[in-house]
C-alpha cells in the first residue's frame, strides 16, 4: 500500500484523511487555447491537423483537398476531383514534409476522391427531395440482399453500388474510390 504524498493528507485527531490534490495555477484563455493545440498535435488529432490544414496544404490545394483519417500514422486525404487527386499524388513528397515540418507524426499519405457537398437548410424542401431518394430507403426501394457479404440490404444501395453500405464502407478504407483503387492502395499490397 502506497503513502499518500503530505500535501495531500490532513490529520484529524489520530486519524490521516486523504484530500484532493491542490487545484492547478489558473490560466488565460490564450494559453488554455495554445496547450489544447499542442495536445492536438503530440496526439495526432485529425481536429489539429484540420486546423492547421490550410497552411500545410497550401493555398491552391487546401480548398479542394481534406484530411479524412489518420490512423497509426497514415493520413487519408481527399481530395474533390479527379484533378486534384493526381496534384496529390504528384505532390505526395511535398505534403508529406509540411506535415512532418510542422509536427504531424505522419508516416505516409493515402489519396483517395471524396465529395463533401454541404448538407441542405434543415426542414428546405431540398433536404425532404434529397430523403425521398435516398439509396438507404426501404420504405421507397425494398429489400435485397447484398451479393458480397449476403447481408439483408437496401435495394438502393445494391443498385448504386452493386453491393450494401457496410461492403461500400470497407472498399472506401481500402482506398477504393469510384470503383478504382489508389496508387498508393495497389503499391501496398
Amino acid at each position: 500500500m502506497g503513502i499518500a504524498p503530505r500535501n495531500q493528507t490532513r490529520r484529524q485527531g489520530d486519524v490521516n484523511l486523504l484530500v484532493p490534490p491542490p487545484w492547478p495555477p489558473i490560466q488565460g484563455l490564450g494559453e488554455t487555447l495554445s496547450g489544447l493545440q499542442r495536445e492536438w498535435k503530440d496526439e495526432g488529432s485529425l481536429a489539429g491537423l484540420w486546423q492547421a490544414w490550410p497552411r500545410i496544404a497550401g493555398p491552391q490545394l487546401a480548398p479542394h483537398c481534406l484530411p479524412l483519417r489518420l490512423h497509426g500514422g497514415r493520413l487519408v486525404v481527399g481530395a474533390s476531383h479527379p484533378q486534384w487527386l493526381q496534384a496529390l499524388r504528384f505532390n505526395k513528397h511535398q505534403l508529406l514534409g509540411a506535415l512532418r515540418g510542422a509536427g504531424f507524426a505522419v508516416k505516409d499519405l493515402q489519396f483517395q476522391q471524396h465529395q463533401s457537398t454541404p448538407l441542405p437548410p434543415a426542414g428546405s424542401g431540398l433536404e425532404e427531395e434529397v430523403w425521398a431518394q435516398h439509396p438507404s430507403r426501404v420504405d421507397v426501394f425494398g429489400m435485397g440482399s447484398c451479393p458480397q457479404c449476403k447481408r439483408p440490404s437496401p435495394l438502393g444501395e445494391l443498385q448504386r453500388w452493386g453491393h450494401c453500405s457496410f461492403c461500400q464502407r470497407d472498399t472506401m478504407d481500402n482506398g477504393v474510390a469510384m470503383g478504382r483503387p489508389s496508387l498508393e492502395s495497389e503499391s501496398d499490397q
